[in-house]
């Protein structure tokens, strides 16, 4: 999820929903973020999104926490396999790894959190999930992460996803407390 909008406004909160890549590839993923000169990596751990960016009423937390605990309670557990890299480029100056399992879930699960009433925002491309490791960084720095981590391979269970909110400007995106949701739970 990144950081490049102005702050919400005074009675909104910046919200998203992502799961972080576990140990040990969430570090290296994010370290490679790092490397490659991306403000981002500083700030936002190796995650798949399931919601980037959205400003909701503060007051309307509570409303869609009870959706969120509805909609990880519908959908199982699943694996997902990271494997190799993929671009967006040249539609947006993006590197990301793959995923080469677990996106028919990945893509259930976001569909069924943005049904929520304030979550059903347009966004400005489909959902397409993906771990991004580079963004609006120089080619050669989009080149060297893409050929980096082209032989890249982790697979992991997604247990759940984390609720987190953004305060805006710089810095990190914060859980909140008790806003962990389990799948299946």
């Amino acid at each position: 999820m990144t950081v490049d909008r102005p702050p919400p406004a005074a009675g909104l909160t910046r919200i998203g929903l992502a799961v972080d890549i576990p140990e040990p590839w969430g570090s290296q993923l994010t370290a490679r973020r790092a490397a490659a000169g991306d403000p981002q990596g500083a700030y936002v751990p190796a995650h798949i999104t399931f919601l980037g960016p959205t400003d909701v009423p503060t007051d309307a937390l509570p409303r869609i926490e009870k959706h969120l605990a509805r909609v990880a309670a519908a959908h199982p557990p699943f694996t997902v396999r990271l494997r190799g890299t993929g671009t967006f480029r040249p539609i947006t100056e993006v590197v990301f790894v793959t995923i080469a399992q677990g996106v028919a879930e990945c893509e259930l699960l976001a569909a069924a959190i943005r049904s929520a009433d304030g979550l059903d925002a347009p966004t400005r491309f489909p959902y397409h999930p993906h771990v991004t490791v580079a963004q609006d960084v120089e080619p050669a720095a989009l080149d060297a992460v893409f050929a980096d981590l082209a032989g890249f391979e982790a697979e992991f269970e997604v247990a759940g996803f984390t609720l987190f909110a953004h305060g805006g400007g710089e810095g990190p995106w914060r859980p909140q407390p008790r806003r962990d949701y389990l799948l299946g739970a």
